[in-house]
């Protein structure tokens, strides 16, 4: 008889956690449209602005950081030990 209370209560225990990972999976994808909407909503905002107001959204090119020391290409034939 304990046996049946127990697979009993198991088979319970067993299906809430059905029930309750359906619901995760729903709100997993739910949430995984709601981004990509959100991406998808961005990007054309973004381009819209940048045909309203091509100045503002083309930031300026960075300058390349000055450099101290100049680095040139050294071929290994240079830096070859002598023979002795």
């Amino acid at each position: 008889m304990l046996a049946w209370v127990v697979a009993g209560i198991a088979l319970l225990v067993a299906l809430v956690a059905l029930a309750v990972a359906r619901r995760v999976s729903r709100r997993l994808d739910a949430l995984t449209q709601s981004y990509w909407d959100l991406r998808d909503e961005y990007t054309r905002l973004r381009s819209q602005l940048s045909r309203l107001d091509p100045e503002a959204s083309d930031p300026e090119p960075a300058a390349p950081p000055a450099s101290t020391a100049s680095v040139s290409f050294v071929p290994l034939s240079t830096i070859r030990k002598k023979d002795r």
